[in-house]
């Protein structure tokens, strides 16, 4: 991360010409921070300050790729930004909300009795079904953390827990309960006349249950931090700071804006509602409402929107198992505003228009290279090698040799997965070529197979003489037999290949039998 004290680095002056005109998505974006601060953000003391870009996590469910690409999308206005201010420094924090209380059991993890007796806890404070951390929650932190690092974006990792249990968050909390008339007066309308009856900005933590509790509240002391409850038919007085309660969503989201001083965050459209009344009460707390893009959500093979809970999307360790880390990047990248299919069936076409345009960089005149998708997703993690680089051979192709060899010849068929991911520049091209020649060579044996068998089959092209008088059927048998000659050669040599390429690739012949043969029905 850029230092906020020291000197941006000059960057060639026709990108950042091309940068402010430019109508990829991204640019379009970061124009909205470039506008909001013009002459750059500044701190307290009138220094440059770091413009601060955040993303959102609920981990009450395994992280799933609608989860992944929200840091990647931010990522990417990120990096325009920097583009249009010529370095300006940035941050980008990845929140957890793991102070949220459990409202179900998720239908994807194990130990679901563990889970169902600690309903209304926070996530945080459950015990982990997997046996493997110190919290349920703690656990799905890691899985995501695990696949950011992976894919090497520079980003600070923040939890709820961790502020409200350290008092980080306790300023913006005794503002939240001085404002406390101020923001009931902007969700009150919002609810239907039964919630209004129970809603509180503020959801203690019970003492004696450990729940989240959802009970309406008096202010008895706002500089304190002492609030007035019912808990199981006993009046308490309990303060909320040092984790012993925490904020409703809405008011929870506009006070983490204005504590923590986000300039940039996105969401999905199921959210618009929301970030409508958290601006709100940003404003009320004494700040404002960060820009933000609305994306459109993603959907199952089935047409519905995929959830955490239910685990009817792709995680990222599924895309990964068929695809690479640079083909999801550019599906997430293409049309944020639209909806997008997510199921292992598109796989196989974003890895090979990933590389089409990979291909295409080098090229490509500066203003169309900011609207090359590849470019953006060359640089979320600092690099800007890799332009120009291309498959010999296409997943689509290697698709449709399974399909004309079948399910059973399917086993010889080497891991595209694997060998698209052994590493960069021409060592990973020419790794790459020798699994793909095995595929080819098994092709030419089946394809001299067939050129054969048609050669037996059909009648000669040339018509016959009148005055040579020879049966057609003559004549197929010695078509036949040149054709059996000519490939003769093609398919020992053919043959000798695939045996010693793919005798190599024991570990990886698995792939398209599951994936394509039995999962698609090739």
């Amino acid at each position: 991360m850029t230092d906020a004290a020291s000197t941006p680095p000059e960057l060639p002056s026709a990108l950042l010409a091309a940068a402010q005109v430019s109508k990829a998505w991204p640019f379009e974006e970061a124009r909205k921070l470039l506008k909001r601060y013009p002459q750059g953000k500044t701190g307290p003391d009138g220094r440059l300050a770091p413009v601060l870009f955040e993303t959102g996590y609920g981990p009450s469910g395994l992280p799933h790729i609608g989860t992944f690409q929200e840091v990647l999308r931010t990522t990417l206005v990120r990096r325009a930004y920097e583009v249009l201010t010529g370095g300006a420094p940035t941050r980008l924090v990845a929140f957890s909300d793991d102070m949220d209380g459990l409202r179900k059991v998720p239908d994807n993890v194990p130990n679901a009795d563990l889970l169902r007796a600690h309903l209304g806890h926070p996530l945080s404070r459950i015990p982990d079904p997997f046996g493997e951390y110190e919290s349920f929650a703690h656990h799905n932190n890691a899985m995501l953390r695990e696949f950011l690092d992976r894919f090497g974006f520079d980003y600070e990792f923040v939890s709820a827990s961790d502020r409200y249990n350290s008092g980080g968050f306790d300023d913006a909390l005794r503002t939240v309960l001085r404002q406390y008339q101020a923001i009931m007066d902007i969700m009150l309308p919002t609810l239907r006349e039964e919630r209004r009856q129970t809603y509180s900005p503020v959801l203690p933590v019970s003492a004696k249950s450990g729940q989240v509790l959802q009970v309406p509240v008096t202010v008895v002391d706002a500089e304190a931090g002492i609030i007035r409850f019912e808990d199981e038919g006993e009046t308490v007085e309990q303060s909320i700071l040092g984790g012993r309660a925490k904020l409703q969503w809405k008011v929870d989201w506009a006070m983490r804006w204005v504590a923590l001083g986000v300039d940039y965050e996105m969401c999905g459209k199921d959210l618009t509602d929301s970030v409508t009344q958290s601006g709100k009460i940003a404003r009320v707390l004494g700040g404002q409402r960060p820009e933000g893009l609305i994306y459109e959500l993603f959907l199952d093979d089935k047409g519905e929107k995929i959830s955490k809970s239910k685990g009817n999307g792709l995680t990222i360790e599924q895309w990964l198992t068929y695809g690479s880390e640079e083909s999801l990047g550019f599906y997430l990248y293409r049309d944020p505003k639209s909806a997008k299919s997510l199921h292992v069936g598109i796989i196989p076409r974003a890895v090979d228009e990933y590389w089409q345009f990979r291909e295409k960089l080098p090229e490509q005149p500066v203003e169309q290279q900011l609207g090359n998708p590849v470019w953006h997703l060359l640089r979320t993690n600092g690099q800007r090698g890799g332009a120009g680089d291309k498959l010999p051979v296409t997943y689509g192709l290697l698709l449709n040799l399974v399909g004309v060899l079948g399910a059973d010849n399917a086993l010889y068929s080497a891991d595209f997965r694997a060998t698209e991911r052994l590493g960069s520049g021409h060592a990973r091209i020419a790794q790459i070529g020798q699994g793909w020649r095995g595929v080819a060579a098994i092709g030419l044996v089946h394809s001299a197979r067939r050129r054969v068998g048609r050669a037996s089959r059909r009648p000669p092209k040339r018509k016959l003489r009148p005055h040579i008088e020879i049966a057609p059927q003559a004549l197929r048998r010695e078509r036949a037999d040149g054709e059996r000659e000519r490939h003769a050669g093609s398919m020992a040599d053919a043959s000798a290949k695939a045996s010693v390429i793919l005798g190599t690739c024991a570990a990886s012949r698995t792939f398209f039998v599951e994936t394509y043969c039995v999962r698609l029905g090739v």
